[in-house]
């Protein structure tokens, strides 16, 4: 087989594409024009990238993640925990692993990687476990009939290949449809000047925002002593002694450099920084704790909801069609799907909760959409007896436009 043929994939028989996160990697640790070498855990030492991963975390953890049955005819959907794959969602994917956990490694991975793996834990062809595994341990291979094998490097360097059915694959935005852009790579510019200004500023306030000046005299200095006063000098002006009287003599002369406020500060240039990584997220800024702006109560709230929707629900949708698709691909899996319950995240102040349920119970003759128990399971409250029957509208006045009988009675 030719060298052209070997690097193509092109003899018959031979696998057609092949991809290693940690050759990726070792791309992706390639210096930016700010000069910082930016990878995955470099960018996560960053406080704004972490802030914004966190609140994705966050978000997609704290709900809960069931697995619903479709009722007959189409009608809605309700939890099936006699599923087997519920409890693995739900509570416990692994045996060192609560469900929270493993969602919020998930998106670590996702948001620093592109990629997810999990390797699926079959007893009796049913998922028993989801075991997570280091995006750098694995690399895929596109096979020519487009299926994907995934060759996983252990601890001990032994490497073991598992096909497409055994690894739980999610993806984040993909160019060829079979791997995850890495978006730590596309936003490195972005990622290597927030590092890069963070740098710059630990460094001038460990030196007491001084900068360095000049040590001058008109006599000539021989190397051996060039290298005794530098010495010299920077024991005197660094560390404890930085805000200490500096003492010269034998007609030496210092001269500091000062530097003015915004050299000494660089707040819009790392305000700036901020709002670039959280738009490469995909992160409001607000939810970081960095408002551009004053906020109110009622704008802030808006804000939250944007969050909701234009954030978190995006990554509920990738989640829930990437287990639908992988998880429940059984034929006794038909009318089985996997949803995200977000409601507790857009629930307003009590006053406002409480005046929406109350028209949802038909209050103000609006017809009622939901029962007494549908409510309570929505604060956490248990079924009442009678609550499953939709109540009938209330304070309805009669066609003829006369006070209704109970009001008339009353007012007498």
């Amino acid at each position: 087989m030719g060298i052209w043929s070997w690097l193509t994939g092109r003899e018959a028989g031979q696998k057609g594409v092949a991809y290693s996160q940690e050759w990726q990697d070792y791309f992706a640790m390639t210096a930016p024009k700010s000069g910082v070498p930016v990878n995955w855990q470099t960018a996560l030492e960053v406080s704004v990238v972490y802030a914004c991963i966190r609140a994705i975390a966050n978000g997609v953890s704290q709900v809960p993640l069931r697995v619903m049955k479709e009722l007959p005819d189409g009608k809605g959907w309700v939890p099936a925990p006699d599923h087997p794959l519920f409890k693995v969602l739900y509570r416990k994917p692994n045996r060192w692993q609560t469900s929270f956990a493993m969602r919020e490694t998930m998106i670590l991975h996702l948001c620093l990687t592109g990629d997810a793996f999990f390797y699926k834990n079959m007893v009796r062809n049913k998922v028993k476990e989801l075991i997570p595994i280091d995006p750098g341990c694995v690399a895929i291979t596109r096979n020519r009939d487009y299926s994907l094998t995934y060759t996983v490097s252990s601890p001990d360097g032994t490497t073991q290949d598992f096909p497409q059915d055994l690894i739980w694959h999610i993806r984040g935005p993909s160019w060829d449809t079979w791997k995850g852009l890495n978006p730590v790579r596309l936003a490195r510019e972005t990622i290597g000047l927030t590092i890069a200004t963070e740098n710059t500023q630990a460094e001038l306030h460990a030196n007491g925002m001084q900068s360095s000046g000049t040590y001058s005299t008109e006599q000539k200095i021989g190397p051996d002593d060039y290298k005794k006063i530098q010495a010299w000098i920077a024991a005197q002006t660094g560390g404890p002694n930085r805000h200490k009287p500096f003492v010269i003599d034998a007609g030496f002369k210092w001269t500091p450099q000062m530097m003015t406020g915004v050299d000494a500060q660089h707040l819009e240039t790392r305000k700036f920084q901020v709002e670039q990584v959280c738009h490469a997220i995909g992160v409001f800024p607000p939810m970081i704790g960095h408002a551009g702006q004053a906020m109110t109560f009622a704008s802030a709230e808006q804000v939250f909801q944007a969050h909701v929707v234009h954030t978190l629900s995006p990554w509920y949708e990738r989640l829930e069609q990437s287990i639908t698709n992988d998880l429940l691909d059984g034929p006794e899996d038909e009318g089985f799907c996997a949803k995200f319950s977000a409601n507790a995240l857009q629930r307003g102040a009590f006053k406002d909760r409480f005046e929406g349920y109350a028209k949802s119970l038909g209050s103000g003759g609006s017809p009622a959409w939901m029962t007494p128990n549908e409510i309570r399971a929505l604060e956490d409250m248990n079924p009442i007896a009678g609550g499953d029957e939709l109540p009938k509208p209330t304070n309805i006045a009669p066609a003829t436009g006369t006070a209704p009988v109970k009001d008339k009675q009353n007012a007498d």
